[in-house]
């Protein structure tokens, strides 16, 4: 191999460190999966995120969630706890504005997104990505086996109905990374139901969006919140997105 020149003006610079990370997840009667979901974060600010923080944005779970962040006593740890309000969105949307770092990464507490990819979607934002996304459906991603048909198949079809509004191949996808700044331009956010991350990458105006490819593990413990209901509220939300990027826009005002 080749030695580096002397005046190669690469030879001997380390590796630019990455931005500052805000991880926001959103709680409801999850307090069964916090203590692991913190251990291995803890192992990823160790590794390569120094300046990581972790805000757990809870609907007033009443189920431990208070005492198992207390008593693991970590300083890069903020629970904010919401009282007679509840929804999955709404919640990593007030995560997001009390976020304090660079870039904000957005997971679920049920283990199912791998806090060990986190550096490679804040690599992508770092590298000018608009949006990253950790991707089921791309080259080298993958679903648990116990995922099952039933639910695979209810995610494809999710997925399609959206092809008009972005062609990225997980759309659905609860595990992204988006710069604050990108974030805090963003107009009219008002999601329904649960895939903030839709409603973020068409309303914030994300064109440059990098998929990163994730293992979706089946959750660890806890009940899933996925429900009919749910489901209904998935499209009206895409029918008021439809409208947001296709429909009318009102003459701005010269006044």
């Amino acid at each position: 191999m080749p030695e580096a020149s002397a005046n190669d003006p690469s030879a001997g610079q380390r590796p630019r460190p990455l931005p500052s990370v805000s991880v926001v997840v959103p709680t409801y009667r999850e307090a069964g999966n916090l203590p692991e979901l913190m251990r291995r974060l803890e192992q990823v600010r160790a590794a390569s995120l120094p300046a990581l923080e972790l805000v757990i944005v809870d609907d007033d779970s009443a189920d431990g969630t208070e005492r198992i962040v207390a008593e693991a006593d970590h300083p890069w740890v903020r629970l904010i706890v919401r009282k007679g309000v509840r929804g999955l969105s709404s919640a990593v949307l007030e995560g997001l504005r009390q976020c304090c770092n660079e870039v904000a990464v957005v997971m679920d507490a049920d283990l199912s997104h791998p806090p060990e990819k986190i550096p490679e979607l804040v690599r992508a934002i770092a590298a000018g990505a608009d949006f990253a996304i950790g991707s089921r459906y791309v080259a080298g991603g993958s679903t648990d086996a116990a995922w099952g048909v039933f639910r695979w198949l209810n995610s494809k079809v999710a997925t399609w109905l959206v092809w008009p509004l972005t062609s990225v191949q997980d759309p659905m996808s609860g595990f992204f990374a988006i710069h604050r700044e990108r974030f805090a331009r963003a107009q009219g956010l008002n999601p329904i139901g649960y895939k903030i991350g839709l409603e973020l990458l068409v309303r914030c105006g994300c064109q440059d969006v990098r998929e990163i490819p994730i293992h979706f593990a089946d959750r660890k413990a806890g009940q899933s919140k996925l429900s009919l209901k749910e489901q209904l509220q998935y499209l009206r939300h895409v029918g008021r997105l439809m409208v947001y990027k296709y429909g009318p826009r009102r003459p701005r005002s010269l006044s």
